[in-house]
């Protein structure tokens, strides 16, 4: 790709908080994406839910509320599930999300828990079973859309914009520090460091954008750039990188797809068929 394009990648990165809160509000269930009826998600574990960068459990003004798991976990409550979903750091570095994450699981009442983390939380939570004695808790680790080995859009982290953003996000007491971690060398430091625990089950699910199939078109520039960089990914993340443990499905969503912002995927029938999957294996 030109040099030229590249201000306009990073700008679009940039925007990405933005088009969350848009999405968010413009996204509605259609008739494609109705979930599939599980009779009974009740897992030996309870699942904990993880959000990814820039993300949340719960946000909202007066009445209008709306979860980072669009509609998903109210969906695998419905069929018997106990699910729990804990608030990290939005934009901090991978410790800090890991040390938050650890200290949750450390006050829930329950044995072990099986953990499904989008993205970035993928990666928070293994640095928590590694670093911070967090195997004791989890008897599972699923991930989906996680950039295990990083993603070439975190490099824009050092462009003018990416810069201009960071230097904003300071001026305002924003810690962005989360970015630095997510790039292609950083996390080649990060798995030599960072070891899997022989107690937890690590999967994931691999996914791809479809840009002729549906994608989000404020994703377009950067699953253009990415397919040409690495091949097939979601517009976020290469679907190489997402690779880690036993591979359980690939799919045909973006990285908002995968939590349920679109009309067009059915968010809460993979999610279910993931509890199920953990059901009939014991977890």
């Amino acid at each position: 790709m030109a040099f030229s394009m590249l201000p306009w990648i990073a700008i679009v990165l940039a925007l990405l908080v933005l088009a969350t809160i848009v999405v968010a509000v413009v996204a509605r269930r259609g008739p494609g994406e109705r979930a599939v009826d599980v009779a009974d998600l009740t897992t030996r574990y309870p699942v904990v839910m993880l959000h990814g960068i820039m993300g949340f459990d719960e946000i909202g003004v007066a009445r209008w509320k709306q979860t980072y798991f669009r509609g998903i976990a109210e969906h695998l409550q419905s069929r018997g599930a106990i699910v729990y979903r804990p608030r990290l750091p939005a934009m901090s570095s991978i410790p800090e999300r890991a040390e938050r994450l650890a200290s949750f699981l450390r006050t829930l009442p329950v044995e072990r828990v099986n953990i499904i983390a989008h993205s970035m939380g993928g990666l928070d939570a293994r640095y928590a079973i590694a670093r911070l004695a967090a195997g004791d808790k989890v008897a599972s680790l699923i991930t989906i859309g996680t950039p295990h080995f990083g993603t070439p859009l975190a490099d824009f982290k050092d462009s003018l914009p990416g810069a201009a953003l960071r230097r904003l996000a300071g001026g305002i007491g924003v810690n962005v520090d989360g970015f630095q971690w997510l790039t292609v060398d950083s996390m080649s430091r990060f798995n030599a460091e960072v070891f899997d625990d022989d107690r937890v089950l690590y999967a994931c699910v691999v996914t791809r954008a479809k840009p002729a199939t549906g994608i989000n078109p404020l994703l377009l520039p950067s699953e253009a750039y990415l397919r040409r960089r690495a091949g097939s990914n979601d517009g976020i993340v290469p679907a190489t990188s997402q690779r880690w443990g036993e591979v359980l499905m690939e799919i045909d969503a973006d990285h908002y797809a995968q939590v349920g912002w679109t009309n067009t995927f059915d968010a809460a029938a993979l999610y279910a068929n993931i509890v199920e999957t953990l059901r009939t294996r014991g977890y």
